[in-house]
């Protein structure tokens, strides 16, 4: 069986864990969620808690780091902390801003769209300004 997570980077890549343990990535092709992100495990593993206590740990502060990476950069009206492994059974959180004119607000990003709204504009450099609020976060 193959895994989406292991085989590739899972977006662009902002941030590694200098001991290998997550990653994390910018989500493309969410062009209504700028700043959209993904934390990633590296082990291969259904679960957060088939995890060492010390990895979940440093998995659940890089999630933390990455909300407010992306409240600082994106300012959105909400973030969204998703950990759902149903499509892909390995252990990632989505970080998802969200705003009240968002096309699915307030159901998840994955409900039918309640509105039809034009791309939200990203910031200039996007990737950029996430890797280093990220970088000031975890060093």
């Amino acid at each position: 069986m193959t895994c989406d997570l292991c085989e590739t980077p899972g977006g662009e890549v902002l941030l590694t864990d200098p001991a290998g343990r997550w990653r994390v990535v910018l989500v493309a092709g969410e062009p209504a969620y700028p700043g959209f992100c993904r934390v990633i495990s590296t082990d291969h593993v259904r679960e957060v808690t088939d995890l060492p206590p010390a990895e979940r740990r440093g998995l659940l502060e890089a999630v933390l780091a990455c909300e407010e990476a992306v409240r600082e950069v994106v300012a959105p009206d909400k973030v969204n902390l998703a950990s759902l492994g149903n499509v892909v059974p390995h252990v990632h959180w989505h970080v998802i801003p969200r705003w009240h004119d968002d096309p699915c607000f307030p159901a998840p990003i994955w409900a039918p769209p309640r509105r039809e709204v034009a791309a939200r504009a990203a910031p200039a450099e996007l990737a950029g300004r996430l890797r280093a609020a990220l970088l000031r976060r975890l060093g």
